[in-house]
């Protein structure tokens, strides 16, 4: 738009320019008309001049309403725009500050995690309450405790009683140093360092659990040593194979978090095998019961049967009965009496003579 009016001021220079130009041109050369005319054109010129000066003004004036408008709307949408994009950088920010505070929070968290873990009696404490948490949630109360006390004054992390057998053993001090070492290895040489470690540990362990917990009668001849971690299951099983297989000759098992949750499962599901079993003493005998009780009802029904038998004999024996009253009715009905005793005396029996019907 300012080039617009830069052009119309330029034009306008030019037009005066030209009839300065053409002033220049019909200036007078001698006499007085050529003054009069002179005047005239310039009059003339003047007038076409200042026409064309207001219809300059007024395009001029019009552009720069329009301008004006325009520039307006621009700055009303700009600052639309503006105050809508601060509004969602505000709730963007608010996120943000939302979304530090929870990383710092959850950083405290892994802190606090961390010192738990490097401190041996806090981790201890970490793996036993993980461990009891899986046991409360699955177990009976009445088939478990926490750090009974064995004949040999050994205090397991937790003893599960089996039904008609010795105890189950579960450890949960996992030694987590080696491990962690061995994790965060970086040359060659730390890692085989922890790796020793590692073994070194692990095995001490092993045999502690085994020469501790395993009381023959007492125990189960196995026991089971949990590790609270997937993580570190996973890690342990890929590397250290022979391990594991130092553990199954000590009779230790190791199990992680879901590995303890299935043995637990198979241990209800023991449970409830015995508990089948004390009951089948009582099951058989209650089926002898029910047996008996099937004979008698059986002889009861016989009974009743023959009573049906005998009712169906008598109810055939009166309707025979009836049916012969009936005969003798209608017998009697198609005797004809007269009016002679001769007649009467041969209708009637006498004495030595068959009844009428007797044979019926």
């Amino acid at each position: 738009m300012l080039e617009t009016i830069l052009i119309a001021v330029i034009c306008l220079l030019a037009g005066l320019a030209v009839g300065a130009l053409v002033v220049f041109l019909a200036r007078p050369r001698g006499g007085n008309d050529g003054l009069a005319n002179v005047n005239a054109r310039l009059d003339n010129m003047g007038s076409w001049l200042q026409k064309s000066h207001g219809d300059l003004r007024e395009s001029v004036n019009q552009r720069l309403d329009a301008v004006t408008a325009r520039l307006g709307e621009s700055l009303q949408t700009s600052a639309k725009n503006t105050s809508d994009n601060l509004q969602q950088l505000h709730a963007r920010l608010a996120v943000i500050d939302s979304a530090q505070k929870n990383i710092t929070d959850l950083a405290s968290q892994v802190t606090t995690l961390q010192q738990v873990l490097g401190n041996k009696q806090s981790r201890g404490a970490f793996g036993q309450g993980q461990m009891e948490a899986i046991i409360r949630d699955r177990l009976p109360k009445d088939c478990f405790k926490f750090q009974a006390m064995l004949s040999n004054n050994a205090r397991p992390d937790c003893v599960v009683t089996m039904p008609g057998g010795p105890a189950l053993v579960i450890d949960a001090k996992f030694p987590l140093e080696a491990v962690t070492a061995f994790r965060e290895a970086k040359s060659e040489d730390d890692k085989k360092l922890a790796i020793a470690r590692v073994r070194q540990d692990l095995a001490k362990h092993i045999g502690d659990i085994a020469d501790k917990y395993l009381i023959p009668g007492e125990t189960q001849d196995m026991a089971l040593m949990f590790v609270p971690s997937e993580s570190i299951y996973a890690d342990l099983y890929d590397s250290f194979d022979d391990i594991f297989q130092k553990a199954y000759r000590a009779k230790v098992i190791i199990v992680s978090p879901s590995l303890l949750m299935l043995a637990i499962q198979v241990i209800l599901q023991i449970r409830k095998d015995a508990k089948m079993r004390e009951a089948a003493g009582e099951i058989i005998a209650e089926v002898a019961l029910l047996l008996e009780d099937v004979g008698r009802l059986r002889d009861r029904v016989g009974n009743l049967d023959k009573h049906f038998g005998n009712v169906a004999t008598d109810v055939r024996q009166i309707v025979t009965s009836a049916d012969k009253i009936v005969d003798r009715g209608e017998r009697i009905q198609q005797v004809e009496f007269g009016d002679s005793a001769q007649q009467t005396a041969d209708i009637l029996p006498g004495p030595g003579t068959r009844k009428l019907g007797t044979n019926d």
